[in-house]
This record gives structure tokens, sequence and C-alpha cells, in this order.
């Protein structure tokens, strides 16, 4: 049995300050978290939800240096984009800070020094790679190489992002300093490590034995770590931008991030609860809750534990980690850097009910423009809004919009109704507790399917021919499923759920209210109807595709590099090959040969016949009397059952694209190339 707790603290991943909030961000850890605290607040719980942006770390050195400004002013301006972006969607922060506060900078110092005081770091001297030119020692991502697994030539020194494998600096083939280029040195450098194998028993036993109740994920990555044993991890790094390390003779060293990152919960907490945050920190009756993507179930359930078990004080471990997976972008994994994301743009409420929809609760899950289109079209508009839209303005149109009565004698077929309202509500809570928000969100969603398949049952638009007060029952019952829906869709859709209540008169609302059938008032008027939702047409999934496909095309520019060189060849094996210029007198497309161009030249001595594949990149016309280059003593070869004598000479670009190789000026007919 589950135990009782009297609040709940609910903490989500901090999201790095180098760039925008994406759609796998908020899928992965902001909506999930923002549903569970609005559900709880609901039922009249203690809820703190805490929050803030990841201010320190080398991905953000990195971009102050690429834009030639400075980390703080690349924090500063993605803070307040980040924090602007949450509040548009409706991410219910009860604070969201960042790890650049006064506050934090004091708490992340007082934890590293009791830690330290207390004899809980060991000291070590280790070999890392130093930029020469730069003079200073090189983080992991300051490292970029070759990925030994997937060929990537920009792979960095932590991850390589084109197949996702993590790395260390000294996997890397031929690793470069990303500041200067040049070659890295090892040398040795000093550093405090965290000896995670102190607490290693503890860990197994708390996780291991004491939370199978964690999604498998979560458990399994886990019991993996612990398996292989745990070993000291540094908590300090050569850098200029972060904390610095609060001990004497540690100058040019900062707290390593994924140690200061973790504490920015507890020092938001203090800032929104300066006089109560031990409350939500130490008291056993505080239920914590952390929202993290998969990447980071290490630092949470292993490290952080760590950390907090090595601090003592009292310090509560979390009680559930739900992390999710990833979710891709049409197929394809999201990367800020190669913007190929879906940035916030609107309809939030759709956009909340398709990331839960497809949240990657456990396994990586693909977001798609046809989806969110087919979601918005064939659910929202024509079930969920379709119900509430018919209820309201049939009620407008028999009762002038004031909700009418159920006659004590009148069932309307409300008794039969009732158990499926009961039982999507309670599938609904039990999803919720579970944190199985997918299966929550179906259940919303019945509760407009049993709606719609109610009028069309009851047909109230025919009796109300016949029968004015039966006809009112049946309405009445109807916008009693609306206030059921308007509750249930709150955590999900907020903004809609509010302009529902808005219209069914409704004021605060809670948990309780779910599964009820005297939510609306008898006798209340009801104000005008409006849809909740529209289509979404074609033309705009198709405008959104169409940028993702010129994202994609100039990626491939963007990473694009020579071939290698070819084999070495003797200087008499290369002039062997007769290089020379013609003049092309003739240009026609080869029939029934998509690519092939039938080209008719002047080399300077006869006319001769070449073929060349370069018909999708020009028309014919625009090669008529320019000059190319070819090669003459190519043996003569058909192709499409035409002699082609030579070969024209074009460069491939970026992109794919070939464009033929001309002299720079008007040249003879025949000149040799050489």
């Amino acid at each position: 049995m589950q135990k009782e707790f009297k609040r709940t603290l609910i903490t989500t991943a901090l999201p790095y300050a180098n760039g925008p909030v994406h759609i796998g961000h908020l899928a992965g850890v902001y909506v999930p978290a923002d549903i569970y605290a609005r559900y709880l607040r609901l039922r009249g719980q203690d809820v703190v939800m805490v929050g803030g942006s990841d201010e320190h770390g080398v991905p953000i050195t990195i971009k102050a240096r690429r834009e030639g400004v400075t980390p703080q002013d690349i924090v500063d301006r993605y803070h307040k984009i980040i924090k602007d972006s949450f509040e548009e969607l409706g991410i219910s922060f009860d604070v969201y800070s960042r790890t650049t506060s006064e506050t934090h900078s004091a708490t992340a110092s007082e934890f590293f020094r009791r830690l330290y005081d207390n004899g809980q770091f060991v000291e070590q001297t280790s070999r890392q790679l130093y930029d020469p030119e730069a003079k200073q020692f090189l983080a992991d991502r300051y490292v970029t190489g070759k990925c030994p697994h997937c060929g990537n030539e920009r792979a960095y020194g932590d991850q390589c992002e084109a197949c996702g494998t993590s790395l260390s600096p000294d996997e890397l083939i031929d690793p470069k300093s990303a500041i200067t280029g040049a070659v890295p040195e090892l040398r040795d450098t000093h550093h405090w490590y965290l000896p995670l194998d102190r607490w290693e028993e503890r860990l197994r036993e708390w996780i291991l034995d004491g939370h199978k109740e964690w999604k498998t994920n979560v458990y399994g990555q886990c019991k993996s770590w612990l398996d292989l044993g745990l070993k000291p991890r540094a908590v300090s790094r050569d850098l200029d931008w972060g904390i610095p390390v609060p001990v004497e003779g540690a100058e040019g060293k900062v707290l390593y991030v994924w140690f200061d990152a973790p504490i920015g919960y507890i020092s938001n907490t203090k800032e929104i609860l300066p006089d109560t945050w031990e409350t939500y920190w130490k008291d056993p009756e505080t239920r914590i809750i952390n929202f993290i993507g998969k990447d980071n179930i290490v630092f949470h359930c292993i490290v952080f534990p760590a950390m907090l078990m090595a601090y003592g004080d009292g310090f509560q471990l979390p009680d559930n980690v739900p992390a999710n997976e990833f979710l891709n972008l049409e197929g394809d994994k999201i990367s800020t850097s190669r913007n190929w994301a879906v940035w916030l743009h609107g309809k939030q409420d759709v956009l909340r009910y398709v990331l839960t929809a497809n949240a990657p609760e456990t396994k990586d899950n693909d977001f798609t423009w046809r989806d969110f289109q087919a979601r918005n079209n064939s659910e929202l508009v024509a079930i969920l809004g379709n119900f509430v839209n018919r209820a309201m303005v049939l009620t407008h149109k028999y009762f002038d919009g004031v909700v009418p009565p159920v006659p004590a004698d009148v069932d309307a077929g409300r008794a039969a109704l009732a158990p499926e309202l009961e039982k999507a509500a309670a599938d609904l809570t039990a999803a919720l507790d579970t944190f199985h928000f997918r299966d929550a969100l179906k259940a919303m969603m019945e509760i407009a399917r049993i709606g719609n398949r109610y009028l069309q049952d009851m047909e109230p638009w025919k009796l109300a021919k016949t029968d004015l007060s039966l006809t009112g029952a049946i309405l009445n019952t109807a916008l009693q499923l609306c206030g059921n829906i308007a509750v249930a869709a709150e955590p999900f859709m907020p903004f809609m759920s509010k302009r529902l209540r808005d219209m069914l008169g409704l004021g605060d609302i809670s948990w309780d209210m779910l599964g009820s059938l005297d939510i609306v008032a008898a006798g209340s008027r009801l104000a005008t109807p409006e849809l909740l939702f529209e289509k979404i047409e074609d033309s705009v999934i198709e405008g959104q595709m169409k940028r993702l496909e010129d994202i994609k095309e100039q990626n491939k520019i963007n990473s694009w590099e020579p071939a290698p060189q070819a084999a070495d060849v003797d200087f008499d094996t290369f002039m062997k090959a007769d290089l020379r210029v013609c003049t092309v007198l003739e240009c026609i497309k080869v029939p029934k040969a998509d690519k092939l161009l039938q080209f008719l030249i002047d080399d300077g001595r006869k006319k001769r016949t070449i073929v060349s594949g370069i018909a999708h990149y020009y028309k014919p016309e625009e090669l008529v009397g320019k000059q190319v280059c070819f090669i003459a003593n190519l043996p003569p070869r058909k192709l499409r059952g035409i002699v082609s004598e030579g070969m024209i000479l074009s460069a491939e670009q970026p992109d794919g694209s070939l464009v033929v190789i001309s002299p720079s000026a008007p040249t003879a007919p025949g000149a040799k190339i050489g």
C-alpha cells in the first residue's frame, strides 16, 4: 500500500540556457510534470513545482565564444526565452529561477564546502587534454574528432550527435581542440571527486529493494550502473565560467555542472519558501518527484542521491523519478544545433494534447506533423469540440441558453450513463496516480466519446418537437458531461478547460467533481457557445513539412566536407588523361532517361556527341553556346543507344547538385587543360 504524504515537491530537469525549449523537452519532462502538478492541486494537495535554467557548463561557453559575447549574455537571453515559453504553454511553475542567482551560488558553495570539510571527497591528479594555444584544459565538449563508431568527423568528446553514442575524449580519432583547432596534449590537473562507491550499498538497497515500482527504464538503467560497480566522479572542472570551487588553492576551477545543477532544486525552493524550504526537503512527510529525460537518470537516481547522503542533515531522497525516453521528429533525433526541432508556435492546448498522446513513456516515440493534424481534426475537433458545441448550441436553441432541470420522474438514460462515466473517471485517476499520462489522456477523451454516443442515442433534436421536458433532461445530462470534461481536461489542456468553464458558468473546480452528474447548476445561464478547436488545413501542415525539408537540405550543406583524397597517381599516369575545352553546339534531353542530356560539341577539330547525367541540374537551353571542360580520350561508350565520345566534367556541390566546369574566359575550342 502506497504511503500517504502531507505534501509533494515536484522538480523538473533544468534546461540548458543556450537555446529555446523544443517539443522533445516538453514531451519528456515539462508537460508530464505540469499535468501531475495540476492534478494534485485539483485534489487540494499541498504542491510546489520548482524549475530553473541551467546556466553553467561548456555548451554555454562554446555558444558565447562562437557569437563573440560573454556567457552571461547568452544565459540572460535564453533564460528569458525559456521562461516566457513555459508561461506561454501554461507550465505552472511555482518558481522558475536560474543557477546564476545569488541564492544558488551560495547554496551550491555551501553544499560543496560541507562535503569537503566532512571528508566526503577524494582528491586526485589525472591527465587531461590541454590546448597549448588557448592555454587551458579542455572539457569533453571542447574536444572534437572522428567518432570511432559511425565515422562522423564532428563528434564531441562526450557524445557523437550523429549516432548518439556516449564517448570520452580519448576515444576520438584525431582529436582537436574546438577552441583553436590545435592538437591537444595530455597534462596533469588536480580535482575533487565524489566517491560514489562509498554509497553503493545504500543506493542498491534504496533503489533495487525499495523502489521496484519505478518505471522499468529507470530501474533497469540504475541496476546496470550498480551491477558494474560505482566509481569516484569528479565534481570540479578547469573552467572560467561557473561557481568557483570554495577551497584555497582552487583558482581557475569551478564546480562541475552536474554537481552544481541539481542543487538548483534546493536553491529554487529556498527562493520561493525562504523560511519553510526545509519542510519540503527534510520532512519525511514530503514526497519528492523528479521529472527528467532518460539522459539524466543516472544523475538523479545515483549521483544526486549520493550527494544528499553525503551531506546528511535529513535531506530526503526522491520517492519517484518517472523519466521518459526521447521524442524524435519525423523519424530523426531532435537537435537544436541542427535546428531539427519544433519550437513553440501557438495552439498551446493542441500541442500539449499531441505531446501527451505521443509521450515517450516506455520507448522513444515520434512527432509528425501529419499526426498532429490528424489528432487535432479527428479527435479534438470531431470528438471533444463537436460534443461540447452540440450540447451548448442545442441548449441555446431550445432553452435560450438556460440550463434545463431534470424532473424527478425522468431518467433520460442517466442510470445507464453513470457507470460509464464513473469508470472513465476512475481510470483517469488511476493512470495519473501512476504517471501513465497517455492512458490518462485516453480516459479523459472517453468522457467526450461517451457524450457523443449519448446525444446520438437520445436524439434530443427529434424529441424537442414532442417532449420538451425529456429534451431538457437530456441536454442537462450532456452539459454535466461537458462539466466533467472541463475538470478532466484541466491538467492536460488548461486553456481550453478555462474557456469551457467560462461557457458553462463554472467557478472553481476540484477533482471531487469528476464523475458527478450535478456539476452545472440547473437554471444557470450559459455563455455564447464558441468553437474550442479549429480544423487544421493541409496547407498549414505542408508549410511545416516544407520548412523541415529546407532545414534538412541546409543541414546537409552545413555538415558538408570534401571527400577524402583519392590514392596518389604518378605524373605520367595523370598526363594520359586528355582534358580539353569545348563549345556546346546543341543540347537535348535523352528520351525516357530523366538524368541524361545529349550534347553536340565542337572540340576544335570536329563535332562529337557526349551523353552526361546532369539533366536534374540544367535545362538543355541553358548549356547551348556555353564552353565546358571534358575528357577527350575516353573510349566511346553506348548509353541508351547513343554513342558517347567523352565525359563532361562537373563538380558536386554540398547539397548534392552538379555544376559543369567551365573556363573563366573565352577559350579556343580544343585548348588542352594541364
